[in-house]
This record gives structure tokens, sequence and C-alpha cells, in this order.
């Protein structure tokens, strides 16, 4: 009696605590709507490998286009490519507090899944410490290596969530 007095209590407990998510993509945050551009890096003259970023927020997606310079080839001499080249990559980010978390996959340039070829392929999760925000920039400290990232605003886009 009581072994099936649980299961039934334990049964409506379950079911009554899964909600069914929107097919609709969220929001994101305000401030980040947009196309941000790395336009310089602090001491890459100096630096043997750099990248450059330039971000697309929409929503709670982004798109990131990554162009690494490089005096040391860590690639097949066929994808050294005079030691710059470009990668993407696109997912989903959420802001906790003050940090901005991204994860994602590495892309062909036109954003589709790339499965091989020259560079990184698979997931893309980079994690950063906003440490300034203002309306025309953001000012990023990257939690892998610590290296800056201040991004300059290039356009203003406003979020229109789509069906997923």
């Amino acid at each position: 009696m009581f072994k099936n007095l649980f299961f039934l209590l334990l049964s409506i407990c379950v079911f009554t605590a899964c909600t069914r998510l929107p097919n609709v993509q969220g929001k994101g945050e305000a401030f980040l709507q947009g196309v941000w551009n790395q336009d310089s890096i602090a001491h890459s003259d100096q630096l043997l490998n750099y990248t450059q970023h330039k971000f697309k927020f929409t929503c709670d997606s982004f798109y990131v286009d990554l162009t690494t310079y490089s005096k040391v080839n860590y690639y097949p001499d066929s994808c050294f490519n005079n030691g710059v080249w470009k990668e993407y990559a696109k997912g989903v980010y959420v802001v906790r507090g003050d940090s901005l978390f991204m994860e994602g996959d590495y892309t062909k340039p036109n954003y589709k899944q790339k499965v091989s070829g020259c560079y990184r392929t698979g997931r893309y999760i980079k994690g950063f410490y906003i440490s300034a925000i203002t309306p025309e920039t953001i000012q990023l400290q990257s939690l892998n290596d610590q290296r800056d990232c201040n991004l300059v605003l290039k356009e203003r886009i406003v979020c229109e969530p789509k069906s997923l």
C-alpha cells in the first residue's frame, strides 16, 4: 500500500516538475547584441602568435571569425598559409555575473559544420572575464590564457528570436 502510494507521489512530482521549453531562441544579453571587432592587439609584434576576433551576437547565439597570425608553423605546410589563416565558429553564449561563456563548434566560412581540414575542428568552448563595458566597447580577458580582447562595436543588432 505505502509502496504504491510512494511511487504514485514520486511519479506526480517527476511529471509536474518538468516544463517544456519554448521552441524559440533565447533573447541573450541586450548589451552584447551586435557586431564587435577586435581592431588591434597590444604588443602583437612581440608575440609568436595571436588571434584577432570578430564577434556577431544575435539573441542567444554567437558567430566568430578568428584570424590567426603566427611566426611559428604548428600545422602541415599546406595549411600554414604564410602564417595567416582564418577559422570560424558558431554556438550559444550565456553571461553569468562578470563572465561570458561561449559553447559551439568550429565551422566552415559559411558557418556549416566542419568535420575535417586544416586547423581546429570540433567544439569551440571559450570563457571570458568581462572587465569593462561601455555602449561602444567591451573589454574581455580570456579565462584560458589571460589575453585581452578589446572589442569595438561596428553594428548594433536588435534581437528577434527565431523558431528553433
